[in-house]
């Protein structure tokens, strides 16, 4: 029976991260009615910021649902709690659509710190129910699997314990810089993307 719970509990989120995941492509629009003496290509390459925004949420999606794969393999059954910290770590996944739409929208132009801020501060909150999701199964007795890898827990532990505290520079970074905040929020995707940290 747990382990139903769990697998339905997987399945479930992998469908939340699929959509999410999906719907960044609707931003990407086909150029029509282009000026006259643009284009098709000059018309392609200015739409760039959509591209950009599509990518690095792409990319963080994808490494999202690598590490939430990670957690969820060290366990053994689900709780009433766990279900609903899962269900906030996925609100926070599934909002990412709009912010990438923001950025794309507005990076480049007089707006963009808002527009940084948002993108960044999504990413922010995330982090920290990715933080207290991992949290709650580490102090609660009987969700980590019996025969779950020491190492592997105390890796990820000690990585989920930074997200935060990064992500909150990077969000703060983009009052000054939002290609700057972008820079570091790839750097701490590709971080939490690295194989051997558990």
């Amino acid at each position: 029976m747990a382990e139903k719970a769990t697998g339905r509990l997987e399945a479930f989120s992998d469908g939340v991260f699929a959509i999410a995941i999906t719907l960044l492509v609707l931003d990407i629009k086909v150029p029509r009615d282009l000026p006259e003496g643009v284009g098709l290509g000059q018309a392609l390459l200015q739409q760039w910021p959509a591209y950009l925004a599509f990518f690095i949420s792409f990319t963080f999606i994808g490494i999202m649902w690598i590490n939430h794969h990670r957690i969820f393999s060290l366990l053994s059954q689900t709780d009433h709690t766990l279900l609903v910290l899962n269900g906030l770590l996925l609100l926070g996944v599934t909002v990412l659509p709009f912010p990438t739409a923001l950025l794309s929208e507005y990076i480049g132009h007089a707006e963009q710190r808002i527009a940084g801020l948002v993108f960044n501060g999504v990413f922010l909150v995330i982090a920290i129910f990715f933080n207290i999701l991992w949290r709650y199964i580490v102090g609660q007795p009987g969700l980590l699997a019996k025969d779950a890898d020491p190492q592997a827990i105390a890796a990820i532990t000690r990585s989920f314990a930074y997200g935060p505290v990064f992500y909150l520079i990077t969000f703060g970074l983009a009052f000054f810089s939002v290609i700057a905040s972008l820079v570091m929020s790839v750097a701490l995707a590709i971080f939490y993307a690295l194989p051997g940290r558990n």
